[in-house]
Protein backbone atom coordinates (compact mmCIF):
# COMPACT_ATOMS: atom_id res chain seq x y z
CA UNK A 1 0.00 0.00 0.00
CA UNK A 2 1.44 3.37 -0.99
CA UNK A 3 1.62 6.09 1.63
CA UNK A 4 -0.39 9.27 1.26
CA UNK A 5 1.53 12.32 0.04
CA UNK A 6 2.81 14.67 2.70
CA UNK A 7 1.27 18.02 1.83
CA UNK A 8 3.10 19.73 4.71
CA UNK A 9 6.57 18.89 3.37
CA UNK A 10 8.52 21.90 2.04
CA UNK A 11 8.75 22.13 -1.74
CA UNK A 12 11.79 20.45 -3.21
CA UNK A 13 14.21 22.64 -5.13
CA UNK A 14 15.41 21.34 -8.45
CA UNK A 15 19.09 20.37 -8.28
CA UNK A 16 19.95 22.63 -11.18
CA UNK A 17 18.15 25.55 -9.55
CA UNK A 18 19.94 24.85 -6.26
CA UNK A 19 23.34 24.81 -7.99
CA UNK A 20 22.49 28.13 -9.58
CA UNK A 21 21.56 29.65 -6.20
CA UNK A 22 24.75 28.27 -4.65
CA UNK A 23 26.84 29.75 -7.46
CA UNK A 24 25.18 33.15 -7.06
CA UNK A 25 25.97 33.12 -3.34
CA UNK A 26 29.56 32.12 -4.10
CA UNK A 27 29.91 35.02 -6.54
CA UNK A 28 28.62 37.44 -3.90
CA UNK A 29 31.08 35.99 -1.36
CA UNK A 30 33.94 36.44 -3.83
CA UNK A 31 32.83 40.00 -4.59
CA UNK A 32 32.76 40.91 -0.90
CA UNK A 33 36.22 39.40 -0.35
CA UNK A 34 37.62 41.22 -3.37
CA UNK A 35 36.12 44.54 -2.26
CA UNK A 36 37.62 44.04 1.20
CA UNK A 37 41.07 43.28 -0.21
CA UNK A 38 41.23 45.77 -3.09
CA UNK A 39 38.73 48.46 -2.13
CA UNK A 40 35.13 48.80 -3.24
CA UNK A 41 36.21 50.00 -6.69
CA UNK A 42 38.59 47.06 -7.00
CA UNK A 43 35.74 44.74 -7.95
CA UNK A 44 36.09 43.47 -11.53
CA UNK A 45 34.31 40.81 -13.53
CA UNK A 46 37.60 39.30 -14.67
CA UNK A 47 38.89 38.77 -11.12
CA UNK A 48 35.55 37.41 -9.89
CA UNK A 49 35.56 34.95 -12.79
CA UNK A 50 39.16 33.94 -12.12
CA UNK A 51 38.43 33.20 -8.46
CA UNK A 52 35.28 31.33 -9.41
CA UNK A 53 37.25 29.29 -11.92
CA UNK A 54 35.30 30.30 -15.03
CA UNK A 55 35.70 32.60 -18.02
CA UNK A 56 34.28 36.14 -17.57
CA UNK A 57 31.41 35.63 -20.08
CA UNK A 58 30.13 32.77 -17.91
CA UNK A 59 29.23 35.28 -15.20
CA UNK A 60 26.47 36.67 -17.42
CA UNK A 61 24.51 33.49 -16.74
CA UNK A 62 24.04 34.82 -13.21
CA UNK A 63 24.40 38.61 -13.34
CA UNK A 64 23.72 41.08 -16.12
CA UNK A 65 26.65 43.34 -15.30
CA UNK A 66 29.22 44.35 -12.71
CA UNK A 67 26.69 46.83 -11.29
CA UNK A 68 24.28 43.93 -10.88
CA UNK A 69 26.86 42.19 -8.66
CA UNK A 70 27.26 45.39 -6.65
CA UNK A 71 23.50 45.43 -6.19
CA UNK A 72 23.49 41.84 -4.92
CA UNK A 73 26.25 42.63 -2.41
CA UNK A 74 24.37 45.76 -1.34
CA UNK A 75 21.07 43.90 -0.92
CA UNK A 76 22.56 41.06 1.12
CA UNK A 77 24.41 43.53 3.34
CA UNK A 78 21.30 45.61 3.97
CA UNK A 79 19.31 42.50 4.87
CA UNK A 80 21.99 41.23 7.25
CA UNK A 81 22.26 44.63 8.94
CA UNK A 82 18.48 44.82 9.29
CA UNK A 83 18.29 41.40 10.94
CA UNK A 84 21.07 42.31 13.38
CA UNK A 85 19.37 45.56 14.33
CA UNK A 86 15.90 44.02 14.62
CA UNK A 87 17.10 41.20 16.90
CA UNK A 88 18.97 43.60 19.20
CA UNK A 89 16.03 45.96 19.50
CA UNK A 90 13.57 43.14 20.16
CA UNK A 91 15.73 41.96 23.08
CA UNK A 92 15.79 45.41 24.73
CA UNK A 93 13.15 47.47 26.53
CA UNK A 94 11.08 49.82 24.33
CA UNK A 95 12.20 53.35 23.59
CA UNK A 96 15.76 54.53 24.17
CA UNK A 97 17.12 51.13 25.32
CA UNK A 98 15.88 49.50 22.11
CA UNK A 99 17.23 52.33 19.97
CA UNK A 100 20.64 52.22 21.66
CA UNK A 101 20.85 48.44 21.36
CA UNK A 102 19.88 48.50 17.69
CA UNK A 103 22.34 51.22 16.75
CA UNK A 104 25.21 49.56 18.61
CA UNK A 105 24.49 46.19 16.98
CA UNK A 106 24.33 47.81 13.56
CA UNK A 107 27.61 49.66 14.15
CA UNK A 108 29.35 46.48 15.31
CA UNK A 109 28.23 44.71 12.15
CA UNK A 110 29.28 47.66 10.00
CA UNK A 111 32.80 47.78 11.40
CA UNK A 112 33.15 44.03 10.84
CA UNK A 113 32.13 44.46 7.16
CA UNK A 114 33.85 47.70 6.09
CA UNK A 115 33.65 47.20 2.33
CA UNK A 116 29.92 46.48 2.32
CA UNK A 117 29.37 49.34 4.76
CA UNK A 118 31.04 51.77 2.38
CA UNK A 119 28.84 50.54 -0.45
CA UNK A 120 25.70 50.78 1.72
CA UNK A 121 26.17 54.17 3.37
CA UNK A 122 28.46 56.15 1.07
CA UNK A 123 28.91 56.37 -2.72
CA UNK A 124 32.31 54.85 -3.52
CA UNK A 125 31.02 53.70 -6.95
CA UNK A 126 29.47 56.82 -8.55
CA UNK A 127 27.73 54.85 -11.31
CA UNK A 128 26.05 52.43 -8.89
CA UNK A 129 22.44 53.04 -7.92
CA UNK A 130 20.75 50.29 -5.86
CA UNK A 131 17.41 48.96 -7.02
CA UNK A 132 14.32 49.92 -4.98
CA UNK A 133 13.93 46.35 -3.73
CA UNK A 134 17.53 46.39 -2.53
CA UNK A 135 16.82 49.56 -0.57
CA UNK A 136 13.79 48.01 1.16
CA UNK A 137 15.75 46.68 4.20
CA UNK A 138 17.22 50.15 4.72
CA UNK A 139 13.72 51.63 4.79
CA UNK A 140 12.72 49.01 7.34
CA UNK A 141 15.69 49.96 9.55
CA UNK A 142 14.54 53.57 9.45
CA UNK A 143 11.05 52.46 10.46
CA UNK A 144 12.46 50.51 13.42
CA UNK A 145 14.35 53.58 14.60
CA UNK A 146 11.31 55.80 14.08
CA UNK A 147 9.18 53.44 16.17
CA UNK A 148 11.78 53.42 18.95
CA UNK A 149 11.79 57.23 18.97
CA UNK A 150 7.98 57.29 19.04
CA UNK A 151 8.04 54.88 21.98
CA UNK A 152 10.62 57.05 23.74
CA UNK A 153 8.35 60.08 23.45
CA UNK A 154 5.31 58.10 24.63
CA UNK A 155 7.25 56.79 27.63
CA UNK A 156 8.50 60.25 28.57
CA UNK A 157 12.12 59.40 27.80
CA UNK A 158 12.28 62.11 25.13
CA UNK A 159 10.29 65.22 24.46
CA UNK A 160 8.20 66.37 21.49
CA UNK A 161 10.11 66.50 18.21
CA UNK A 162 12.16 63.39 18.87
CA UNK A 163 9.86 61.35 16.64
CA UNK A 164 10.27 63.60 13.58
CA UNK A 165 12.27 63.27 10.37
CA UNK A 166 14.63 65.93 11.74
CA UNK A 167 15.58 63.69 14.66
CA UNK A 168 16.12 60.72 12.34
CA UNK A 169 18.34 62.81 10.06
CA UNK A 170 20.37 64.03 13.02
CA UNK A 171 20.75 60.47 14.27
CA UNK A 172 21.93 59.27 10.87
CA UNK A 173 24.55 62.05 10.74
CA UNK A 174 25.77 61.05 14.19
CA UNK A 175 26.13 57.37 13.27
CA UNK A 176 27.62 57.87 9.80
CA UNK A 177 30.12 60.38 11.18
CA UNK A 178 31.16 58.04 13.96
CA UNK A 179 31.56 55.09 11.59
CA UNK A 180 33.39 57.20 9.02
CA UNK A 181 35.95 58.41 11.54
CA UNK A 182 36.44 54.93 12.98
CA UNK A 183 36.84 53.24 9.59
CA UNK A 184 39.18 55.92 8.27
CA UNK A 185 41.39 56.34 11.32
CA UNK A 186 40.97 53.18 13.45
CA UNK A 187 40.29 50.57 10.76
CA UNK A 188 41.56 47.63 12.82
CA UNK A 189 39.78 48.50 16.04
CA UNK A 190 36.51 46.72 16.94
CA UNK A 191 33.52 48.52 18.37
CA UNK A 192 34.25 50.01 21.79
CA UNK A 193 37.99 50.39 21.22
CA UNK A 194 40.14 53.05 19.63
CA UNK A 195 39.57 56.78 19.61
CA UNK A 196 36.07 57.11 18.21
CA UNK A 197 33.53 54.37 18.93
CA UNK A 198 33.98 54.67 22.73
CA UNK A 199 32.45 58.15 22.29
CA UNK A 200 29.10 56.68 21.21
CA UNK A 201 27.44 57.00 24.66
CA UNK A 202 28.51 60.65 24.87
CA UNK A 203 27.28 61.41 21.37
CA UNK A 204 23.99 59.63 21.94
CA UNK A 205 23.53 61.53 25.18
CA UNK A 206 24.06 64.77 23.26
CA UNK A 207 21.31 63.65 20.87
CA UNK A 208 18.86 63.05 23.72
CA UNK A 209 19.64 66.51 25.14
CA UNK A 210 18.22 68.03 21.95
CA UNK A 211 14.80 66.62 22.84
CA UNK A 212 14.43 66.79 26.61
CA UNK A 213 11.29 65.33 28.14
CA UNK A 214 8.56 67.81 28.93
CA UNK A 215 8.39 68.95 32.52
Amino acid sequence: MSSAPNHDAPPRIDRRAQRRLDTIEEIIDIAEALMTEEGVNGLTLSEVARRLGVKPPSLYKYFDSLLDIYDAVFRRGQQANLEIMRAAMAAAAPGLPALTAGLEASCRWSLAHPAITQLMFWRPVPSFEPRPESMAPSSEMVNLQRQALTDAVSLGQLGPGADTDEALFFLSILISGLLGQAMANDPDEPWGRGRFTPLFPLLFNAFTKLYPPSA
